[in-house]
């Protein structure tokens, strides 16, 4: 092969990893995806977002029937009120819930749909009102790790305890400490 056909080939590779690149950079963002000419205004509001950003999916059953519009915060309810677009072809029951949910531990967030049984539909400008937040891994660990702390019962050391460590009494008996010091 001689020079002229190895850099020819090299280029094209070069051009379908540039391709490539710019196709991913593409589905991150979520830009190529569900064109929504024609759709409606709804809003939920939510006491946490949690990562949720604008044009984010909104999905129902797996389907994507829309996007996220906007994200502002409410400053006398404090809470945050987020626009959804959500395709004319989809109509909703008005008593719908709205949940942000994760796709797979460390996804994207998404606005999830679950029908319910009114047989009134969703309204242009209507305000979802069965919302459920999003779920924050920090206040999940954080609230885990309170619990585990609680059960212990305190200082896994001893903290003055003779006890040995197999004792089931973290504390061990406590009365006759209180009856030598008047607590009978």
């Amino acid at each position: 092969m001689d020079r002229t056909a190895l850099d020819a080939w090299v280029g094209i590779f070069v051009v379908i990893g540039i391709a490539a690149l710019f196709i991913l950079a593409l589905k991150v963002s979520n830009a190529g995806t569900t064109n929504l000419r024609e759709a409606y205004t709804v809003f939920a509001e939510f006491d946490n977002i949690g990562g949720l950003k604008e044009r984010a999916p909104v999905k129902s059953a797996g389907v994507v029937v829309g996007r996220v519009d906007d994200i502002a915060f409410d400053s006398k309810k404090f809470v945050a009120r987020v626009t959804l677009k959500v395709g004319s072809s989809f109509p909703f029951p008005r008593d719908t819930s709205v949940s942000i949910l994760t796709s797979g531990l460390l996804g994207e967030q998404y606005i999830g749909l679950e029908a319910g049984g009114d047989s009134v539909m969703i309204k242009e400008g209507e305000t979802l009102r069965l919302t459920q937040s999003a779920v924050v891994l920090e206040k999940l660990i954080g609230q885990f790790l309170y619990s585990k702390a609680a059960e212990g019962g305190g200082d896994a050391k001893g903290g003055g305890d003779s006890k040995p460590a197999g004792d089931s009494k973290p504390f061990g008996d406590i009365k006759p400490a209180l009856e030598g010091k008047g607590g009978k």
